[in-house]
């Protein structure tokens, strides 16, 4: 996927989850955060990041902040992306093959998965979780507790008690990643969940993606540790 008109800037503080001050060379700007997760290790005063012109000349923030650096890393932000990016694979057949149709918002049980994909085994039911937290080339998540993510394995996993087939597919927004587990310092209970849900049938897998200022794009499979 791609973004258009990226320009760079420097960040300044983050009042709330949905609003930051960066430094552009037309000044500060008022910038709406494309992630409402903490992000504290990332944003940081003074660190480069990159803003996205929205397209509606109404808005209030005229800019999207979409990818920050983080040392010799480019970490994309945008919760947005993950499910964009991993959607376009799926659709090339980078996921599974065959594929006949992809639903988006899927309603299973008291929940919308992320999306249906149709093939001629039939229908595989994916949950998509986007992962902007590194240390030292490991990606964890979540970096903040999440219930919402908790109720989705779950019902990934009385999908697959039906007979169905269901994985949770981790977006790592980050190139060059060795690993991906859960975050159990932040949220314990998401990776007791998670690993249930893995011995139980469900499919957890990760890909790390290639990351530029205007692009995303889904690059190698990762190993998930649980």
């Amino acid at each position: 996927m791609r973004y258009q008109h990226v320009i760079p800037g420097r960040f300044i503080d983050r009042p709330n989850r949905f609003i930051a001050h960066v430094e552009t060379e037309d000044g500060v700007q008022r910038v709406h955060v494309k992630n409402t997760g903490r992000c504290r290790e990332l944003l940081i005063p003074g660190v480069t990041v990159y803003l996205e012109r929205g397209t509606s000349p109404n808005r209030k923030t005229p800019y999207d902040l979409i990818a920050v650096e983080k040392g010799s890393r480019l970490i994309n932000m945008d919760s947005q992306a993950p499910n964009k990016v991993f959607g376009e694979w799926a659709a090339a057949g980078g996921f599974l093959p065959g594929v006949t149709a992809i639903r988006s918002e899927y309603v299973c049980g008291d929940s919308r998965l992320d999306f249906c994909i149709e093939t001629e085994r039939g229908p595989h039911l994916v949950e998509v979780k986007g992962v902007t937290l590194e240390e030292n080339g490991h990606a964890r998540f979540p970096d903040a507790p999440t219930e919402r993510g908790i109720k989705h394995i779950r019902e990934l996993q009385k999908a697959v008690e039906k007979g169905l087939d269901a994985t949770l597919f981790f977006v790592v927004q980050i190139e060059n990643i060795d690993c991906v587990s859960p975050n159990d310092d932040t949220h314990p209970a998401f990776g007791a969940v998670l690993r249930e849900a893995a011995s139980h049938g469900v499919n957890v897998c990760a890909y790390d993606c290639t990351v530029t200022p205007d692009s995303l794009t889904i690059r190698r499979p990762v190993s998930v540790i649980l």
